[in-house]
C-alpha cells in the first residue's frame, strides 16, 4: 500500500519515529543508537520525563531523551530547574557519552531548545 491509504493504518508511534528522525537529520546529530560511549556526540529527540534527584548536598535535574533510534539521559548536575526543559520540547544536546550501568547519560550537556510550535 502507497499514499494516504497506509499512512492512515500506520501506528502513531511510526509517525514519531520518523519525524524524529527527520529532525536528527537537519539538525546534524547522530543517532542515539549509534553513539559509542566515551565520545562527544551530538543527539537530538524529544523529552519524555523529567526527575528530580533532591539530594540536598548536590541536587541534579534528569530528562530521558528519546530521537526514534534510543534514549539517554541528560543530566544537570546542581540543578532543580532549567527554563525550558519539559516533557514534549524537542533539543539538541552535546557532550561526552558515559554509560554507567549500561545506560547512556550525558552529564551536563551544552544544549539548545527548538522554539515551541503552536497550533
Amino acid at each position: 500500500m502507497t499514499g494516504w491509504f497506509s499512512r492512515l493504518l500506520r501506528p502513531a508511534e511510526a509517525d514519531e519515529v520518523t519525524i524524529l528522525s527527520d529532525k536528527v537529520t537537519e539538525a546534524g546529530a547522530d543517532p542515539i543508537s549509534a553513539c559509542q560511549r566515551g565520545t562527544r556526540v551530538k543527539v537530538c529527540g524529544t523529552i519524555r520525563s523529567i526527575a528530580v534527584r533532591p539530594e540536598s548536598s548536590s541536587p541534579s535535574l534528569e530528562a530521558e531523551l528519546y530521537d526514534g533510534s534510543g534514549h539517554l539521559t541528560l543530566i544537570w548536575m546542581g540543578r532543580r530547574t532549567i527554563p525550558g526543559i519539559e516533557v514534549g520540547r524537542t533539543l539538541i544536546a552535546e557532550g561526552r557519552l558515559t554509560c554507567p550501568d549500561g545506560q547512556p547519560r550525558i552529564f551536563n550537556p551544552e544544549y539548545s531548545l527548538s522554539p515551541m510550535v503552536t497550533s
